[in-house]
């Protein structure tokens, strides 16, 4: 079977305390860069032979390199920097994710997190799963407010520069071998909420053409793509330290987010803060759903019986075999971590591999 699988995962994992020790050390001199690597080698091959055991047919590296899901990949394009978030806000803590702002024109003139990503092929037995943040993360929160005016006098310039820089870094990650990536995407999620849009006018936006925008600027950017590389497309309503900003059913968006040439949609479903099933009639034929209907903001355990409902629920709009199953975002989507345990991070994935089984049966 091709990506997505019946159970999947979104990417990241909680950070192991040594691994974070770590990394604090390194920042303050304390531990060498090369210590630090070799730290984060170890930690990455136990992440991915327990993926492997709990039998996920894909595994990440948990993102255990980055500090940030998207900062890390973004600031390494060129033309882009990072600034203090003006909002909205998580609610529940007071730090705040910095946002990606554009001071110049936009380009990958080099490989980014290709070494992330052979390390990860080197030791999977599984197929290795890479995540890097959507074209529309540079745009999204801070809007044409945040984009140069000097470097863009025209957006639409500025969208074939990111469309073309990401061409570049997907032939990169392809010519490393990858064969299944995900898109991380909040834009289409907080769309979905009326706050966000008004924090769209108010960066000089339209909030009812950014949905098009961002799935035209996501085909656009993958018009290059090997016929080998399988990519979805992930979104959620916001996910720092079990915190989020938006809320509201995908039915703004919908249409426009499933125009986007990708091969399935990873979707947030596990609280009511994402609406019902029904915009899902909207899927074009022969693509796929991954429901996120188990959380990664809480430790609570779901009823298998109850994740079982819901994926009959789903069915009435997507044919079961074009479904799949998944936590709703990663666990650990910045250094910090949510407020669960190691321990409720890998049952929530055994429980996700073992519904799977039973709705779907052996992959």
């Amino acid at each position: 079977m091709k990506p997505p699988y019946r159970a999947d995962q979104v990417g990241s994992l909680l950070r192991p305390a040594k691994l974070s020790n770590a990394r604090k050390q390194c920042k303050t001199g304390a531990l060498a860069a090369g210590e630090l690597k070799d730290i984060e080698d170890r930690a990455i091959l136990e992440a991915v032979r327990k993926q492997e055991s709990i039998g996920l047919q894909s595994v990440t590296d948990g993102e255990f390199r980055r500090d940030w899901w998207h900062l890390d990949f973004l600031a390494q394009l060129e033309g882009v920097t990072t600034k203090k978030n003006p909002g909205p806000k998580f609610g529940g803590t007071e730090e705040q994710p910095p946002i990606a702002t554009v001071t110049g024109k936009v380009g990958c003139s080099r490989p980014i997190m290709t070494e992330h990503f052979a390390y990860l092929k080197s030791i999977a037995n599984a197929t290795p799963k890479f995540t890097i943040p959507s074209p529309s993360m540079l745009h999204l929160r801070g809007g044409r407010g945040a984009i140069s005016q000097q470097a863009y006098p025209d957006l639409e310039v500025f969208w074939d520069d990111v469309a073309a820089a990401y061409r570049q870094a997907i032939a990169h990650l392809a010519r490393a071998g990858c064969t299944y990536l995900q898109l991380d995407d909040t834009a289409f999620a907080y769309l979905c909420d009326p706050k966000i849009q008004d924090n769209c006018r108010r960066n000089g936006d339209d909030p009812a053409r950014l949905p098009r925008r961002y799935a035209d600027t996501i085909s656009a950017a993958l018009r290059d793509r090997p016929a080998g590389m399988t990519v979805t497309l992930h979104t959620c309503r916001g996910n720092f330290k079990s915190a989020w900003v938006a809320e509201g059913g995908y039915d703004p968006v919908a249409e426009a987010m499933f125009s986007a040439d990708v091969d399935g949609f990873f979707m947030e479903f596990d609280s009511a803060r994402a609406g019902g099933f029904e915009p899902l009639r909207a899927l074009p034929a022969g693509k796929k759903v991954v429901l996120g209907l188990v959380t990664t903001k809480v430790g609570e355990i779901e009823d298998r019986a109850m994740l079982r409902r819901r994926i009959d629920e789903a069915a009435k709009f997507v044919p079961l075999e074009d479904l799949c199953l998944s936590p709703q975002c990663g666990f650990s989507s910045t250094h910090h971590g949510n407020a669960l345990s190691q321990d409720d991070q890998w049952r929530k994935l055994e429980l996700i591999v073992g519904v799977a089984r039973e709705v779907w049966g052996p992959a």
